[in-house]
Order: structure tokens, then sequence, then C-alpha cells
């Protein structure tokens, strides 16, 4: 028996097709350019004059390679911070007999949605000397209440019988946190942890308020300045200033195009049960 096709099915196709070329064409473009050593304008499917010099140029550069690099160090280290304070900070909010739990849980959640504001915010981390520090852009960040609550919801879900049984034989509560719940929560270990290096590798907001320094740039902040024109990098070889800024368009979009097909199913996982209690 064959299945009968529905209008509105063949018409979600399409859709999802448009959709696709509405990504992908822009994206092939800027590929193309940042391959091409010959200045041209418009739409090519394929370069006309092939070349690296591109991607040269930003590794070779220290004005491009010296950015690079503080977008990666700032995004593994935040992003290491921010899981440390999601997972710890879950892990003690499922304590049942901890005093203050609720009252502690109260004062999270009032912050996520009210907060001093960007003035104060300021003001407090040049006072304690944050500001023109990397330490600022990574520390910053990490203390996110949304994904704090989604790891507790988390933890939630392990079986309690799990935390008696190892109570009974003897492990301390940070036995149990590296022995049974980290393992156990690969999923939600994977989502947050991809929710925090998105933030951190595009991370624009925080370098423009508390960073003044131009040499504490990250890519994202030189990427800005190259596109407005008014950090026009050096290039390499044969390259030329629109293949540059190709190059440098497509380094930032590669790391997660990269990674993100890996962590799919643990992304999907973890988000839904995380976010879901039964």
């Amino acid at each position: 028996m064959t299945k009968k096709i529905k209008i509105f099915d063949v018409i979600l196709v399409i859709l999802f097709i448009v959709m696709c070329f509405i990504i992908i064409i822009p994206i092939w473009k800027i590929l193309v350019d940042s391959v091409d050593l010959k200045t041209a304008y418009g739409m090519r499917l394929f370069p006309q004059r092939f070349g690296w010099d591109g991607y040269r140029s930003v590794f070779t550069n220290p004005t491009l390679y010296r950015p690079l690099m503080i977008s990666f160090l700032t995004t593994i280290a935040g992003t290491f911070c921010g899981l440390t304070l999601s997972t710890l900070g879950g892990y003690v909010l499922i304590q049942k007999d901890m005093p203050g739990k609720n009252l502690m849980s109260g004062f999270l959640l009032f912050t996520m949605i009210f907060n001093g504001g960007m003035i104060p915010t300021f003001l407090v981390l040049r006072a304690i000397g944050l500001t023109n520090t990397l330490a600022v852009v990574i520390l910053l960040p990490a203390i996110s209440v949304y994904n704090l609550v989604l790891m507790r919801n988390f933890f939630e879900g392990i079986p309690e019988s799990l935390f008696e049984a190892a109570e009974i034989d003897g492990a301390s509560p940070m036995k149990i946190f590296f022995t049974i719940v980290l393992p156990l929560s690969k999923a939600a270990l994977a989502s947050i942890g991809l929710f925090y290096a998105v933030s951190y590798w595009n991370d624009y907001t925080n370098y423009r308020l508390y960073i003044q320094k131009s040499s504490l740039y990250n890519f994202q902040m030189k990427l800005r300045n190259i596109m407005q024109g008014s950090d026009l990098p050096q290039s390499l070889g044969s390259a030329t200033e629109n293949t540059v800024k190709s190059a440098c368009i497509i380094i930032a979009l590669l790391p997660f195009m990269i990674l993100y097909p890996f962590l799919q199913k643990y992304f999907v996982k973890g988000v839904n049960i995380g976010a879901v209690k039964e």
C-alpha cells in the first residue's frame, strides 16, 4: 500500500529547501571569496584564482593572530569556569538537607528577572580592578543562573536510589558528585558547555563595555573593525583585502561548524532532559 503524499508535507519540504539555500548561499560566497586571489564583486560559484594566502595572512599577521588566540583562550577558560560553577551550584541546590536551600534558590531566580544594570555593574567591576583584563570577560559570563537551573533540573532527574546506595557505602558528597553525578551528566555537560562556548566565542558586548585596550580585543572585535574598514590588516602574498576579510569570517564560523555535528545528539538530549521535568 503506497503512502499518500500530503500537500502540507510537500510545502514543508519546499520551505526547508528554500531555507537551506538562503543559509548556504551567503556562506558559499564568503568561502569562495576567501580562497579567490582575484578581486571581484558579485556571486561566483568557484574561485577564479585559487590560493590560501588569505588564511596565511590571518595566521601569520600578529594583528590577526593575537585576537584569534585570545578568543580560543577565553572560550576554553570561560567554558571550563562556567561548567564548574553550573555543575557545583546545581549539585548544591539538589541537597535536600541543606539549610536555606529554598531561600538561595529564590535569590538566584530573582537575579534572572532583576539586576543592578549596566552602569552599576561597570562601576563594581572597575572598583575591584577587573576592567581592562581578560578576567572580566571570562568570569562575568560564567555566572549564568539559567544554565545553573538547567543543570539542577538535570541532576534532579538522576534516580535518588543511586545517591542513597552511595551514602550507604560511605561515599562523601564530593565523591558522589565525581563518581556518579558527572558520569551520568554527559548530555547536560555537552549541551550547556556548547551554550557557554558559543557565548564566549561570539562575545562582543563585554569586550566593548569593559575593555579599552585594543591589545586585549578578541577575534570578534577585530573582525568588526575590519568589516567597518577602520582596522584593515596587511595581506600576505597575492591575497587581496576582500580575500583576507572573507578568510576572517570563515575562521570565525569554522570552529562550531566542525564541533556542532559531534555534539548534536548530546545537545538535543541535554536540553530536553534539563528543561522538561516529568
